[in-house]
């Protein structure tokens, strides 16, 4: 019974010791490449899942970049996650239309990759008909070990929640032969991606797994600080808990009653605001007004409110939705003011760290399909 960073230890060691290792070196902690991965990568094109597919998700790592070229050469759309997931999910390499074959080759690398592609969006109505992941370690049943960070396990998950991918949607692994190697059951999660094909310099493997894959994100194993450092994440768990699904945090059940008491206790306020205010006539459609949320300190007397400008909100956007996101990303302002006929609003806050705070914490939101634009006001940015 060894356990998953056991295996991966010894791969990356094998790998290493044997002078199969290839650049970049070391391998430890990375997905490995390795002598004759070109070789393997080029056997993809003799398969019918390749050869069928019109939209491609490669992972950005070093051994898969022959997979990443032999996509280009037949035209497929070619999507490869951005790194880490930090500014979206997916970035779609476009070349040039009159790209020679060696503009296609700096296309499947990291460099081509920041080069020439394009962000795609929440929205972006991606359809991936194949998936290729790199791997440390896998088994001819379809297990799968990764580097332990978990990042090919949410970016399936994150497709599966974007109706990017189908049940039946193929995933494929590149890896050298002595990376194959018997991976106990017990050692998987439900979060735990397997594959249907394993290519290596010598075999083409049909591991035939009928183990499922997972089946969305699994709110519940996701923290505070992954949602912080995969902003896309917090657009996800905005339109699945908008879609009523149960997306409490893993670290979020402990304070789960007090976070409801004072969503409730905000929400009553808010509507006592907007009541008041279409009362006296304030609120009117397209006109410029102003709201305060009751349960944050007064704004006068404070010399340190710092203003945050939120712009490319949809037309169809409501003030009271706009609301409600920032409430779930906890980043309510002590005021704010709504120009939905300029598809712009305005949040102001105590001081500059909070409203610092407040940036970071809505970067990547998308209302709607547009992703906002989320800045320190402009009068703001100098201080």
């Amino acid at each position: 019974g060894a356990s998953k960073w056991e295996i991966r230890e010894k791969v990356w060691d094998y790998l290493e010791g044997s002078g199969l290792a290839d650049f970049p070196r070391p391998v430890h902690r990375r997905i490995p490449n390795f002598k004759g991965s070109h070789q393997a990568c080029g056997s993809i094109k003799e398969l019918d899942v390749f050869q069928r597919a019109r939209e491609i998700k490669v992972d950005p790592d070093k051994p898969l970049e022959g997979v990443r070229l032999a996509a280009l050469q037949a035209r497929k759309t070619l999507l490869v996650p951005t790194p880490r997931l930090r500014t979206g999910l997916f970035n779609k390499i476009v070349p040039p239309p009159d790209a020679t074959k060696e503009i296609l080759r700096i296309c499947a690398t990291s460099q081509g990759v920041k080069e020439y592609s394009v962000p795609v969006g929440l929205d972006g109505k991606a359809r991936v008909d194949l998936v290729v992941v790199g791997s440390v370690a896998v088994s001819e049943k379809g297990w799968r070990i990764g580097k332990g960070e978990g990042y090919a396990d949410m970016e399936y998950a994150m497709m599966v929640s974007m109706g990017a991918v189908q049940e039946d949607t193929p995933v494929i692994t590149i890896v050298h032969d002595c990376q194959v190697v018997d991976i106990a059951e017990e050692l998987l999660g439900d979060h735990d991606l397997t594959v249907d094909y394993i290519l290596t310099p010598t075999r083409t493997i049909k591991t035939n797994c009928k183990r499922r894959k997972p089946q969305g994100i699994i709110w519940h194993k996701v923290s505070y600080e992954m949602l912080g450092k995969i902003p896309i994440l917090k657009s996800l768990r905005y339109r699945e808990r908008q879609s009523g699904k149960d997306v409490t945090l893993q670290d979020e059940h402990s304070d789960l009653a007090n976070a409801n008491t004072l969503a409730a206790l905000n929400e009553k306020a808010m509507a006592e605001s907007t009541r008041l205010q279409a009362a006296t006539g304030s609120a009117q459609v397209g006109q410029h007004h102003v709201e305060s949320d009751s349960l944050s300190p007064r704004l006068e007397g404070s010399g340190t409110i710092t203003t945050v400008y939120v712009g490319n909100i949809p037309p169809s956007v409501r003030v009271s939705e706009l609301k409600c996101a920032l409430r779930e990303f906890r980043a309510a302002p002590l005021r704010l003011s709504w120009q939905g006929a300029q598809h712009r609003a305005f949040l102001d806050y105590k001081d500059k760290a909070t409203a610092e705070s407040a940036v970071s914490s809505l970067k990547g939101l998308s209302l709607r399909g547009n992703t906002l634009r989320v800045e320190l006001a402009r009068n703001q940015r100098s201080k």
